[in-house]
């Protein structure tokens, strides 16, 4: 099966849909390299000038896949520290590239964003949700950091940092109406106007001159740059590793919530 599907609905703009509606688009393996590397081709197809990315079914992407998230690739060998460490660079490297596309990102944010979810979308360059959409720094949820995949960073030059403070310690769902009042989003639609709304931004961007869509882009985001995004993932991912490996908490949580009950953490 596909898991990561392009289409192009209009001229000059690609759809790229996360496609495992079962496991709610979670972050496997086997999604997150061939968007990774969907993304890339993208970027270099200069056909496109705006980018559109959704999940599949009720989900937009609802993070960590704690059924099974399969191999990382390239780890022969190694042991289970630097496997950490390897996929963290791989989900950090999604993120990454979503940030450096030639073409503006517009996440149409169908339901669910969790955790890593969460990230992609902060990623994206502009954000649309569908009324039934919501939002999730899930890891203090876990038992683990909120801090993952450059959340620290982007959601408080989203949101601010008061906001962006209550948001990931109480791990509390933040609504599509919400969102929309906070500036976490552009604005929120009904859920059968979701990718119209997109495809209506990404076709007014569509219309523009290349490199002067390129270089805003580039100085919007360069502009919010207060320090190294790749540093500061690089800090994130390792204090995140730190509570994954060297604590259960993650798997407490696991087993709380398939068994109904309130996790206990000991750690």
């Amino acid at each position: 099966m596909n898991f990561v599907l392009v289409d192009r609905p209009h001229p000059g703009v690609a759809l790229v849909t996360l496609n495992r509606p079962e496991r709610r688009n979670a972050m496997a393996f086997d999604v997150m390299v061939p968007l990774r590397e969907t993304l890339e081709e993208i970027s270099h197809d200069n056909d496109v000038r705006a980018v559109v990315v959704t999940g599949a079914g009720a989900s937009f992407c609802s993070g960590a896949d704690q059924t099974s998230a399969g191999r990382p690739p390239h780890i022969d060998g190694l042991t289970r520290p630097t496997v950490a460490l390897r996929a963290m660079e791989l989900l950090d490297n999604v993120v990454l590239t979503i940030r450096r596309m030639h073409q503006p990102v517009i996440s149409a944010v169908n339901g669910a964003a969790i955790g890593g979810g969460l990230c992609l979308a902060l990623a994206s360059d502009i954000r649309i949700a569908a009324d039934d959409a919501y939002f999730r720094a899930a890891g203090i949820n876990n038992g683990l950091t909120a801090s993952e995949l450059g959340l620290s960073y982007l959601l408080p030059r989203a949101v601010g940092s008061s906001r962006a403070f209550e948001i990931m310690l109480t791990g509390r769902d933040v609504s599509a109406a919400e969102a929309e009042r906070i500036g976490l989003v552009s604005r929120c639609v009904a859920n059968d106007s979701l990718l119209d709304a997109a495809y209506e931004v990404a076709l007014r961007i569509a219309e523009f001159s290349r490199p002067g869509i390129e270089l805003t882009k580039r100085t919007l985001w360069s502009s919010l740059d207060a320090g190294s995004l790749e540093a500061h993932m690089n800090q994130e991912g390792l204090g995140q590793l730190l509570v994954r490996l060297m604590t259960n908490n993650f798997e407490e949580a696991t087993a709380a919530r398939k068994e109904k009950r309130n996790p206990s953490f000991k750690d």
